[in-house]
C-alpha cells in the first residue's frame, strides 16, 4: 500500500496536478493517485482559469493534508532534505524558492493563452503580446539559471524549480514556441525525464476531454 495519497485531476490538462506529482517523484514518496474528474465544477473552473480549486493537487501524508503546490514542495523538502528538492547552498536555495514562487503566482497571460494540453499540437500559433512578455521572462529565468549553474536542469540536478516549470515546457511544445538552443535543450531534458514520460503517456491514454480546451486555435 502506498504511504501517501495525491488527489489530482486530468493528466492532459492540469498543470498543477503535474507539478504536485513530479514533486512527489523527486521526493521519492510513494503515492496512490486519487483522480477527480474534469466535470467536477471546482476542477473544471480551475482548468478554465475561472477560479482556483482547493481540490487538486492535494497530498495526504501521515494524517496531514496539503493542497497548495508550493506548500506541497516545502513539506516534501522538510520531510526528506536529502531529496534535493531544494539546493543545499543557501544562495541557490533562495534563488530556487524565488523563481518557484514567481511561477506559482505569476504568468497568468501565458496560462490563459497557452493552456496545457499534452495531446494537442498547434504549429504556427500566434502568441498575443501579453503572453509573449511572460514567455520572454520565463526564458530569461531559464537562461540565467542554466548559464549560472551549468545545467542540464535549472540548478544543476533536478529540483523543485524544474517541477514547477515542467508544464511550461509542454506548453512550448504544444504551441510551437521558438526557443534558442540552450532553452530548447532544457525543455528536451525535462521531456525525457522518466517521470515526465510516464505522465505524458498516461495523459495521452486518458479518455476525458474538455471541449473548451480542445478547440482549434
Amino acid at each position: 500500500m502506498a504511504e501517501a495519497k495525491l488527489t489530482i485531476s486530468s493528466k492532459n490538462y492540469s498543470s498543477w496536478s503535474l507539478r504536485g506529482w513530479l514533486l512527489c517523484k523527486l521526493a521519492g514518496l510513494d503515492v496512490e493517485e486519487e483522480p477527480v474528474p474534469v466535470d467536477d465544477p471546482s476542477v473544471r473552473a480551475e482548468l478554465l482559469l475561472l477560479s482556483p480549486s482547493f481540490l487538486v493537487p492535494c497530498l495526504t501524508h501521515n494524517g496531514i493534508k496539503i493542497w497548495d503546490t508550493l506548500a506541497i514542495a516545502e513539506y516534501l523538502a522538510e520531510q526528506n532534505p536529502k531529496s534535493q528538492l531544494l539546493p543545499e547552498e543557501l544562495k541557490l536555495r533562495s534563488h530556487c524558492r524565488s523563481i518557484s514562487g514567481e511561477m506559482h503566482s505569476g504568468f497568468y497571460n501565458l496560462r490563459s493563452a497557452l493552456p496545457m494540453n499534452l495531446r494537442a499540437r498547434h504549429e504556427g500559433f500566434q502568441v498575443f503580446p501579453g503572453a509573449r512578455a511572460d514567455i520572454d521572462r520565463i526564458l530569461a529565468i531559464w537562461r540565467d539559471c542554466l548559464k549560472t549553474y551549468g545545467g542540464p536542469y535549472l540548478f544543476g540536478p533536478l529540483c523543485m524549480a524544474d517541477a514547477m516549470y515542467a508544464p511550461v515546457c509542454t506548453r512550448f511544445l504544444t504551441y510551437g514556441v521558438n526557443l534558442d538552443s540552450l532553452t530548447a535543450d532544457y525543455c528536451q531534458s525535462i521531456m525525457v525525464w522518466p517521470a515526465m514520460e510516464q505522465w505524458v503517456a498516461d495523459a495521452k491514454a486518458e479518455p476525458e476531454e474538455l471541449e473548451e480546451l480542445d478547440v482549434e486555435f
